[in-house]
């Protein structure tokens, strides 16, 4: 027993031993040895530096961190290169794995009949998991469709991305019982490029859309009501940059035509017209004043509106600036 008992005090002692070694060595890595200071470390220069008397404890130091710079969250997860981030636009939110079509391996080599009939197979097998359930198969062919439209018509990506959630809560409001998933889904995309501030008139919508004009308005006035949308009347001045990039107008007469439509603004007659109405009769009017040569019906085939309409707007535009500069 005494052996056993010597044995165990034995062992205690060199724990402890080893304990204090190791305090002692994790004491001397943040402590300077010349004068006991603290230790900072220089990341630009690799540098371990006592903060008291200067002293480089190390240097050369491996950076084990990203060669990347970020200065907020949202750029950290831009520049991360750890896989594909999430998003709304697809109906697994990017989640799943895609098998590409190109039947080579990994060195460029093509694959052999058996291997890709095996292949071919598998693709088939991953498509049927992707959509497991009728919701899937819907979001997939809306989220498919608000793709192809906002591309048809120069949406940006924010645009998209408000789009698909848009019809997500839709969807998870059952609000598409009596209605087609393509109604809804460009419903959604008129309400989200409104949103954003790069609107499309109704016309613009119809042309790239596969239902009618008007199951599109009542389509949309209702997601907006049951949603609870807060989208603001569209601005006129928001289609005049698009219509002036489209023109080639300069930016004079892109300023002059915003100048026109506040004044229009204070006089009141913007009230109770169409905002493209009025944003091409501005552009027309300022292409006027600027000395550009610009036709009723360029700025008509751009802003998908009538020759008729471009004239009225346009005398009331310049009637309201001469009523306010009086």
């Amino acid at each position: 027993m005494s052996d056993n008992v010597r044995r165990l005090q034995r062992a205690r002692t060199d724990d402890e031993t080893t304990e204090d070694e190791s305090e002692a060595e994790s004491v001397d890595e943040v402590t300077c040895p010349e004068c006991g200071g603290s230790l900072a470390t220089d990341t630009e220069h690799g540098e371990t530096v006592c903060e008291d008397c200067g002293l480089v404890i190390e240097e050369d130091s491996i950076d084990r961190g990203p060669e990347w710079r970020a200065f907020d969250s949202a750029e950290k997860d831009e520049k991360s290169r750890v896989g594909a981030p999430t998003t709304n636009m697809m109906h697994d939110k990017g989640l799943s794995t895609n098998i590409g079509w190109q039947d080579k391996d990994a060195y460029g080599n093509s694959l052999s009949n058996r291997q890709r009939q095996k292949m071919q197979r598998l693709r088939t097998w991953n498509e049927r998991f992707r959509t497991r359930d009728s919701k899937e198969r819907n979001l997939k062919q809306a989220l498919g469709e608000i793709d192809r439209m906002a591309s048809a018509l120069g949406l940006p990506e924010n645009v998209r991305e408000t789009a698909s959630v848009i019809y997500r809560r839709a969807l998870n409001e059952n609000l598409l019982p009596g209605r087609s998933i393509e109604g809804v889904a460009t419903s959604s995309l008129y309400a989200a490029a409104r949103q954003a501030g790069t609107p499309r008139s109704l016309d613009e919508i119809t042309q790239v859309s596969r239902v009618e004009k008007d199951e599109i308005a009542r389509t949309y006035r209702y997601v907006v009501r049951e949603l609870g949308l807060e989208v603001a009347p569209a601005d006129p001045e928001s289609y005049v940059p698009r219509f002036a990039s489209d023109l080639d107008l300069s930016d004079e007469s892109e300023r002059r035509a915003r100048q026109l439509l506040k004044s229009a603004k204070q006089a009141g007659i913007h009230s109770g017209k169409s905002p493209v109405g009025l944003a091409a009769a501005s552009v027309y009017a300022a292409s006027l004043l600027t000395n550009e040569k610009v036709t009723q019906s360029d700025v008509s085939e751009v802003a998908n509106i009538s020759e008729v309409t471009i004239r009225n707007r346009y005398h009331e535009l310049l009637e309201a600036e001469d009523g306010i500069t009086t």
